[in-house]
């Protein structure tokens, strides 16, 4: 089943562009950073499954790119359009090869199964 989207049919043409065009330049940000690393890293300031991602990249040797939007008490409209786009609740957002893998716990089960190491080397 797809994911559900809003049709653009069903949006006021009074509205489209202000829909199209809220804070696409953090959307434009990670789209371009996912086109030129093989793993990037969405996080936040405080939260604590953005470090366990992060550490378990380190813990195995993957390089990756990351990029930090505010915290809890900031930016968090910028995040949400990251999550409107990708349909990922949380974060951290870890893509690799350009596909979304999920957070830190989803991470961690490439990791350990060995198939984070295969998408890297295909």
């Amino acid at each position: 089943m797809p994911r559900s989207v809003l049709d653009e049919a069903s949006i006021h043409p009074a509205i489209r562009g202000k829909v199209e065009g809220s804070q696409q330049a953090i959307v434009l940000e990670v789209r371009s950073a996912v086109a030129a690393h093989a793993v990037v890293v969405v996080g936040m300031g405080i939260n604590p499954f953005v470090k366990k991602a992060r550490k378990a990249l380190d813990d195995a040797g993957v390089a990756y790119h990351y990029l930090e939007y505010g915290n809890y008490l900031s930016m968090w409209r910028q995040r949400n359009a990251l999550k409107m786009w990708t349909g990922w609740p949380t974060l951290p957002m870890v893509f690799v090869r350009g596909t979304l893998v999920g957070g830190a716990t989803d991470l961690n089960k490439l990791v350990e199964s060995g198939e984070l190491k295969t998408l890297l080397a295909a």
